[in-house]
């Protein structure tokens, strides 16, 4: 069976060597006799795997010895209200930087926890542009200071580190993680659902820093408390390990090609691509985002006639194109260049595009 370009938001394309390998261990893994899904997690070869995942991660990204990193669940949007339980006291306040709709939904959730002052935020300008560095009312008793690095919906990019002094600074890295080489020392909390960059749905790496471990501002249970989840080696209850594992191979792939150096100049020469394509389109398609803030990973663009919407992606789809459908909230087109999506399938979109562009100009 012929394999799909597939430039789908999330869940989206995993690296085919990551399925292959998958696909050869799905009935006997490790000499098991059994799949991974089939194991206990508290069994040599699962927390054999569970360790060597980790150790890669690290290795990755450089993540510092004061870091702790959990491997979670319930998608990044249930650590939208989470985050403020483990890190804010209820009478407490954090700061929030709003640049997109996942932003936004980051602030509505964590406003049942605690005090949600939206510091910064692009809405005005219908999230086309990044809020200037000098509007941004950060207060410096918060708990912390959250913002969304990478918005997927209408492709908005942070394209440094905001310096928020001494308050820490979390991330929803959901679609950027493992994009490109970071600073993991600049943050005190990275959180990121797998089903972009890292794996299937249903998983959430997460990188704290211990200190922040250390802070107990809410009285809530158990499985909801970072620290206990650290101490329990992310196992206090049973893990998606089916999750974990497929992180596992994909954190071996980026390392097989070169790391995160080498992802970064990958990303940055394919969106370069599609977005020359977009802007040399003699604007038959459009990008509305500030050029300064375009993201690497998701490239929105409209048609300059909605009514060839549909004429596209009903041709795109013959063409062997999938997700290229964009968010409801915007409409247009999306097409989101993660990791696993190849510069050959960049050259084969833009390609497209350019003949659709030829034929229905």
């Amino acid at each position: 069976m012929d394999r799909a370009w597939n430039f789908s938001a999330g869940p989206a394309a995993l690296p085919e060597a990551v399925l292959r390998q998958a696909q050869a261990d799905l009935l006997d893994w490790n000499g098991s006799g059994a799949s991974v899904m089939e194991l206990s997690h508290r069994g040599k070869r699962f927390m054999e795997l569970a360790a060597a995942t980790e150790e890669r991660l690290r290795r990755l990204m450089g993540i510092p010895a004061n870091y702790r990193v959990l491997f979670l669940q319930g998608g990044a949007t249930q650590h939208f209200a989470q985050i403020p339980m483990n890190l804010a006291p209820r009478d407490g306040s954090a700061d929030y930087i709003v640049t997109g709709v996942f932003s936004r939904k980051a602030v509505s959730e964590a406003a049942h926890h605690v005090n949600a002052n939206v510091a910064a935020t692009s809405e005005a300008d219908d999230f086309r542009s990044l809020p200037p560095r000098d509007t941004w009312r950060l207060d410096p008793s918060a708990s912390y200071v959250h913002y969304t690095p990478n918005e997927t919906i209408r492709g908005l990019e942070f394209h440094d580190v905001p310096d928020v002094g001494d308050v820490p600074l979390v991330a929803d890295m959901s679609s950027n993680i493992l994009g490109a080489p970071l600073d993991v020392s600049r943050f005190g909390l990275i959180y990121a659902g797998a089903q972009k960059n890292i794996g299937p749905s249903g998983l959430v790496v997460m990188i704290v820093r211990d200190d922040l471990l250390e802070r107990a501002p809410q009285p809530i249970a158990k499985i909801l408390r970072y620290a206990e989840q650290a101490k329990n080696d992310s196992m206090l209850n049973t893990p998606n390990t089916w999750g974990w594992y497929l992180a596992g191979l994909t954190f071996e792939w980026i390392e097989g090609q070169g790391g995160l150096a080498v992802m970064g100049e990958r990303n940055a020469r394919k969106s370069a691509t599609v977005y020359a394509a977009i802007d040399g389109s003699d604007g038959f398609y459009r990008n509305d985002v500030q050029r300064s803030a375009r993201s690497r990973m998701n490239v929105s663009f409209v048609l300059h006639d909605t009514a060839l919407d549909a004429v596209f992606l009903q041709e795109s789809e013959a063409a062997g194109f999938i997700g290229l459908k964009g968010h409801k909230a915007i409409g247009g087109m999306r097409a989101s260049l993660y990791n696993a999506v190849s510069e050959p399938a960049v050259d084969e979109l833009v390609k497209f595009m350019r003949d659709f562009a030829a034929r229905h100009g």
